[in-house]
């Protein structure tokens, strides 16, 4: 009824207002729709994506058919208009399949507004047209956009016939995530959103303003796609069908997928996902379309806190800054190997390239700052950690520029055939 009484209250002040306002107006209307739609797209990150998108296209099309209906209205305001009624709607349902509420679009509908009326206010008087006219004018342009936005609201509705079910899963989110509710009040929640409360699930996640499919998606997939940080709650493992299928929710790929957890501990999936996507980003980890987290568990646990490896390093191998930077990585680098294959030095110079005496070279500069942490299993084990976390790290990093080795000529150092003191010699 408010709708009704709307639409006719808006037809009566349009009649009331000169046609020859339609002339004035026409020839302003391939600019103003441009000025529209780039102030729309700059004050609101969703219309601010890719000129080809979905949202960018659905908003030129809303704004150059609004502008030249409201031009029409004003030259022929008896005739009958609703032949663009329908663009409004299926913004509304885009919205709603979008997976998103309607305060995108309504905002849109006000920057139009405002864009429009002060184009309005600089021609009018410049084309003398008289503050009564002028105010009829805002009168009935706001009155239009009202319309709009119920039309849109209408579609929106009709796409949302379950609009209860997304509230009541959008709550099941957030008691999943904070755990802190009763298994009650938890298995209440889920019931009313229709959702089977499963032994296990896995969390999955996409980079910030990833492009989404809403309508792909499962229905026993739980989902904020429009969050800063969009993801997914998967019941059970994520199965290859079950990635395919994620991948076209969310078609430009790079997602994590989380470790597969009791329903408790679905947060924590959650976060390990998220860290894992950060190393992503970082090139710690590669970018392929899906990343799993069980695949780098070693890695997410040895990044977990920068910061700590950071104090470790600085704890353990502090003593090893008095050396210039080319040679402390080549220190350590002879360190980490020793220590992971506790290989003889021929061994060990095998796989860094080197010869064995560089190796042997290099252990005795190394022993003699570090001391009895080589034979202190503890300090050993902290050592061996941090130069782990810390050559995964450096696989973001650029390469070092090609230089003189410090250890001499092809990296040999001179002679030294002592032993190295860990308990056995270091034999060729």
């Amino acid at each position: 009824m408010a709708q009704q009484t709307l639409t006719r209250g808006t037809v009566s002040r349009r009649a009331r207002l000169p046609r020859r306002l339609a002339l004035l107006m026409r020839p302003e209307l391939p600019s103003l729709s441009k000025e529209i739609i780039d102030e729309v797209r700059r004050s609101i990150p969703e219309y601010g994506r890719p000129l080809k998108g979905p949202y960018v296209e659905a908003l030129r099309i809303g704004v150059e058919r609004a502008l030249t209906d409201f031009v029409d209205r004003i030259a022929s305001p008896l005739e009958p208009h609703e032949r663009h009624h329908e663009t409004y709607r299926r913004l509304g349902r885009f919205e709603a399949q979008e997976g998103r509420t309607l305060d995108t679009l309504q905002a849109a509908l006000r920057i139009g507004a405002q864009v429009a009326w002060r184009r309005i206010m600089k021609v009018g008087p410049r084309r003398r047209v008289s503050p009564e006219v002028m105010a009829q004018l805002a009168d009935a342009l706001f009155a239009y956009i009202d319309e709009l936005a119920a039309l849109a609201l209408e579609g929106y509705m009709d796409a949302r016939p379950d609009g209860e079910a997304e509230a009541h899963r959008r709550r099941l989110l957030e008691l999943l995530l904070r755990r802190d509710g009763s298994s009650r009040v938890l298995c209440e929640a889920a019931e009313r959103a229709g959702w089977p409360i499963p032994d296990e699930v896995t969390a999955v996640v996409a980079p910030p303003g990833a492009r989404y499919v809403r309508a792909a998606l499962d229905e026993d997939v739980l989902a904020d796609l429009t969050a800063t940080q969009p993801f997914l709650i998967v019941p059970g493992k994520a199965t290859s069908e079950r990635l395919q299928n994620l991948l076209r929710v969310l078609p430009d790929g790079q997602l994590v997928v989380g470790l597969t957890v009791p329903l408790a501990g679905v947060s924590d999936s959650l976060r390990w996902a998220r860290h894992a996507l950060g190393l992503v980003e970082t090139g710690v980890l590669g970018d392929a379309p899906v990343t799993d987290c069980e695949e780098h568990l070693i890695t997410l646990w040895l990044l977990s806190d920068q910061a700590l490896i950071d104090q470790l390093a600085q704890r353990h191998l502090g003593g090893m800054d008095g050396f210039s930077p080319r040679q402390r990585d080549r220190l350590l680098e002879t360190l980490r190997a020793w220590l992971v294959t506790r290989g003889t030095a021929a061994e060990i110079a095998k796989e860094l390239g080197v010869h064995p005496q560089t190796v042997r070279y290099r252990m005795r500069q190394v022993e003699g700052v570090l001391g009895d942490r080589l034979t202190d299993p503890e300090a050993r084990f902290a050592i061996e950690a941090v130069l782990r976390a810390m050559r995964l790290r450096d696989r973001a990093a650029p390469a070092p520029a090609p230089g003189r080795d410090d250890d001499g000529p092809r990296g040999q150092a001179p002679i030294d055939n002592r032993p190295i003191s860990d308990g056995r010699e270091m034999s060729t």
